[in-house]
């Protein structure tokens, strides 16, 4: 069972500032630039499918471990990343270090994941799915310089940051999906459009501490329901599914600012209201910036994301959680857990509220919010996932 000293670490990342060094008009946490980056990820990865050697399971666990690693590296500056990273006695001995520090954290995922998260650091740079990884990590850090430009051009190190970005794009120019970029504004736009989403914070009407975007938030949500899917023993496009309906579930909010619950709830039938603008304008504002043949996988990440599907006879049906599990967890059927997810996007919100109020947030809406999930998921098992153990892990 996933473990609350997991949750907390991964939640650490919502109080890492970036570019600490240097004027910022907005904050820039780690958890949004990691948020962003798997985006960016999906959006090569999409320009990559029938490469040889491409896998969608090793850009998001790839994802993953590099998001682990940076919790445990936070304090090294990217410069001096860099310098260790060349010399791979010295990078070996660094991952071993940070390895130690998660091994405890990490192991209930699964012994074969923790290997697959040595294996990652010590294996080979260049593969098609580590150079995506690598290129989506340089375009966030790209989206964010370009803000940090403008707020101080002539800025210590600034000349020196750019240009080496420069140089670094261009190692990148060979992948399609960096070449599409640069080649059709509405690629950008899509790209951008998604990085606003670092901008809304969550409970916007209420002091928390740490503050959580939406987007922070939906890789929270990602990554949890990619480990709840390893444990229940998902097939890969189970995981595959899983991962990224968490990781766009939140993405009409980009056009609508998140909407708490108990206003959705107030009048009768808004839910239902804002569901159907949320499709209208997703369709007018995002669908139209990516390819048309994407279309149908980004409307099941987020219009009815909370269902649970499988692909049967060429039509999409709905199954409970249990018989995904005895009759169609297997490729062909391409299954995804909505229920899962759900309960994993509420169990977010859970933590938000219980950090909030840990770090000395007085507020009767979050103590609200924590005891009413709590009690919601007190003893529920959903498709194999204890979510009532791990609400009591939090007690």
């Amino acid at each position: 069972m996933i473990r609350k000293s997991l949750i907390q670490k991964i939640f650490d990342a919502a109080n890492m500032q970036r570019w600490n060094d240097k004027v910022r008009p907005v904050e820039l946490r780690e958890l949004d630039k990691q948020a962003h980056k798997m985006i960016i990820a999906y959006f090569l990865g999409k320009f990559a499918e029938d490469e040889e050697g491409f896998d969608w399971v090793e850009i998001i666990e790839g994802g993953i471990f590099e998001f682990l690693q940076r919790l445990v590296v936070t304090d090294l500056k990217p410069q001096i990343f860099s310098r260790i990273k060349e010399d791979r006695d010295k990078y070996r001995l660094l991952n071993d270090w940070v390895y130690e520090r998660l091994e405890s954290l990490i192991s209930p995922v699964g012994g074969e994941f923790c290997e697959r998260f040595r294996e990652y650091f010590s294996g080979v740079d260049d593969t098609l799915n580590k150079r995506i990884l690598s290129a989506a990590h340089f375009y966030a850090t790209k989206w964010e310089f370009d803000i940090i430009e403008r707020a101080n051009p002539d800025g210590y190190e600034i000349p020196e940051i750019k240009q080496n970005l420069q140089s670094i794009q261009e190692k990148y120019y060979d992948l399609r999906g960096i070449q599409q970029l640069a080649l059709y504004s509405r690629f950008r736009n899509f790209i951008d459009l998604c990085g606003q989403l670092r901008f809304q914070l969550r409970w916007s009407h209420i002091h928390r501490v740490p503050k959580t975007s939406v987007l922070g938030h939906m890789l929270i949500v990602a990554m949890l329901s990619y480990f709840f899917s390893i444990e229940i023993g998902a097939c890969r496009r189970r995981c595959i599914n899983n991962f990224f309906t968490g990781l766009f579930h939140d993405l009409p909010e980009v056009l609508t600012r998140d909407i708490i619950s108990p206003v959705k709830k107030s009048i009768e039938g808004l839910t239902e209201l804002i569901k159907e603008y949320e499709k209208e304008q997703m369709e007018k504002e995002v669908l139209a910036l990516i390819p048309e043949q994407w279309h149908p996988e980004i409307r099941m990440f987020t219009e009815n994301e909370f269902s649970n599907i499988v692909i049967l006879d060429g039509k999409v049906i709905e199954a409970d959680p249990g018989e995904i599990n005895e009759g169609y967890n297997r490729e062909e059927y391409n299954p995804r857990d909505g229920s899962i997810i759900e309960a994993t996007d509420h169990l977010a919100a859970f933590v938000e509220a219980y950090l909030a109020l840990k770090n000395g947030i007085g507020s009767e809406e979050l103590e609200e919010a924590k005891n009413t999930l709590k009690q919601r998921y007190r003893n529920v098992n959903i498709g194999g996932i204890n979510f009532g153990g791990i609400y009591a892990d939090f007690e």
